[in-house]
């Protein structure tokens, strides 16, 4: 017994694939998930918000400072123009979350500022909008109590006005030393709030009189379908990718071990040909593949396929054309059947964590959203998206397109270059 397990840690340690599998790769999964959903200070990214003040008053402008004071929040004002930064309007901060530039966009509507300071607590005035892409179910969230905070600190003094003219209302009007020691105490009130609402999070309700309207700019979808979207984009991704490492390793060391590839090599396709040809293959049944996928998701989860072909066709070629490449590239790299089965798995798990597959990007800190961007699977599932929840025209799959055909190109050139020890050997 003692001989067998000596044999047993003797091979464990020899094979460091097996090491990487059995240690390494539940630490990287680990410290993915823990860094995504620990709750860790400082580890959740930023949010990108979109302000539109409508209403240029005192109390819309303190508003929109708030908000831009907030940490947690990146707030875009302005765009770009000829003659400079100009201020964002509706239509360009709705364009901008329809376009997946910001999860969600607060409009300030005209009117808003008299209404609050002339009623108070009495309500009745226009309410914020929130412009949102439900795709994102945090962002709006996270806005919203944020919006409740910096309403409440941002303008207690015209609060209070707003209260006391309705106490004189109905109350009787106050003394003029009344009036003097409350004209004296509401500066002192707002600077106090301005301190007080440095910081970050939500607090409290929404003072009354001001609503808070949720919109949903990608109203033409729905939830669901962004959802079936996304999880069968994920799983086509990450299962193409397993399927094309074995499909490509099943092959070529398959023939090395037969000695079929040293034959094929004699005849006039080359390495070059064998390579272009076996990633011609690999890359029909990659696209095969994806379609079944998607398929079977308008059938049982009404995936609206039909109306996206071009979008959906034009991503299936470039992620297959681009996982074939990449199987080949650890089919060339490996040497025997044991070191491409360990190092794909762990390459391929560690790409979907990172790229989206398993869980939304959005999710994670800003820094690992980077991180995935340096992922086959981030790409993939970007186009996907775009296609099926943007309803993006073809030229504005143009990033994804790009970064997949070079992905391609390159993984097909470290392809051949490591398959000349077979033309050597």
């Amino acid at each position: 017994m003692w001989t067998l397990i000596r044999v047993g840690l003797t091979n464990l340690r020899r094979d460091r694939v097996a090491q990487a599998m059995t240690f390494v790769l539940p630490i990287i999964f680990f410290s993915i998930f823990a860094t995504v959903f620990g709750g860790r200070s400082g580890a959740t990214a930023k949010i990108n918000l979109a302000v539109v003040d409508e209403d240029h008053s005192d109390f819309s402008q303190r508003v929109a400072a708030g908000l831009a004071k907030e940490g947690s929040l990146k707030v875009q004002a302005t765009s770009a123009a000829k003659n400079g930064n100009v201020p964002l309007t509706r239509a360009a901060a709705e364009a901008l979350v329809k376009n997946g530039d910001v999860p969600v966009a607060v409009v300030i509507p005209a009117g808003i500022g008299a209404a609050f300071g002339s009623r108070g607590f009495g309500g009745g005035g226009p309410a914020i909008q929130l412009l949102a892409d439900v795709s994102d179910p945090i962002a709006p969230q996270m806005v919203y109590g944020l919006l409740q905070k910096v309403t409440m600190t941002a303008a207690p003094d015209l609060l209070m006005r707003g209260g006391l003219q309705q106490f004189e209302q109905h109350a009787g009007a106050l003394t003029a030393e009344q009036r003097v020691a409350v004209d004296a105490w509401l500066p002192r009130l707002r600077q106090n709030a301005a301190g007080a609402g440095s910081g970050s999070g939500a607090a409290g309700a929404m003072p009354m009189g001001i609503g808070v309207e949720t919109v949903d700019v990608m109203r033409t979808n729905s939830e669901r379908s962004s959802l079936v979207s996304f999880y069968a984009a994920g799983t086509g991704v990450m299962f193409l990718l397993f399927s094309m490492v074995n499909g490509a390793g099943g092959t070529l060391l398959d023939e090395v071990e037969s000695g079929t590839l040293e034959r094929l090599l004699s005849t006039r396709i080359g390495m070059t040909g064998l390579l272009a040809g076996k990633w011609l293959l690999l890359t029909t049944i990659g696209f095969s593949q994806i379609c079944v996928m998607f398929l079977w998701a308008t059938v049982a989860f009404q995936l609206p396929l039909f109306s996206h072909v071009p979008g959906f066709v034009t991503m299936t070629v470039v992620t297959a054309g681009a996982a074939a490449a990449l199987g080949l590239v650890l089919a060339t790299l490996a040497r025997t059947r044991g070191q491409l089965s360990g190092f794909s798995t762990i390459l391929i798990l560690t790409m979907s964590a990172l790229g989206g597959s398993m869980f939304p990007r959005f999710l994670m800190s800003e820094g690992l959203q980077k991180v995935g961007l340096l992922t086959f699977n981030a790409w993939a599932l970007d186009g996907y998206l775009k296609v099926f929840w943007r309803s993006a025209p073809l030229w504005q799959l143009w990033p994804q397109v790009s970064v997949l055909v070079g992905l391609t190109a390159t993984f097909l050139l470290l392809a051949r270059l490591l398959a000349r020890r077979w033309e050597t050997a």
